[in-house]
């Protein structure tokens, strides 16, 4: 469950967050643990964060897997709204701090209740 709350909180972005003078989360990321490197683009009418490697598959996670995000500027470097999963078909709210080199990121499910926070490294 971690794990996925992990790809959850990187993923949440819409063609709102891609607007001017939104933060631009798009780029290939690795994940704080090392255990996954994660695509963030757009997907159709969306934004999509696909996994492109994963270290250990026993959390779960597949190459391929992705988050489906709807997000919104809320201020000069954060996103705010939620990623959904259809292989899990569970709906996270996120939020999402972007930097030049770094991506923070929190999904929680439940009402808010299960929360977990991720940093993120840009991939070279």
């Amino acid at each position: 469950m971690n794990r996925r709350l992990a790809l959850a909180a990187l993923l949440a972005l819409a063609p709102a967050a891609a607007s001017a003078g939104s933060p631009d989360p798009a780029g290939v990321w690795m994940r704080g643990d090392g255990n996954a490197r994660v695509r963030i683009a757009a997907c159709g009418d969306k934004i999509c964060a696909t996994n492109l490697w994963i270290g250990d598959t026993s959390g779960g996670e597949s190459v391929g897997d992705r988050l489906v995000l709807t997000l919104a500027a809320k201020d000069g470097s954060t996103l705010a709204g939620t990623a959904y999963d259809p292989q899990r078909n569970l709906t996270y709210s996120m939020q999402m701090r972007v930097e030049s080199q770094r991506l923070h990121t929190r999904g929680c499910i439940l009402a808010d209740m299960l929360c977990k926070s991720v940093t993120w490294s840009r991939a070279e």
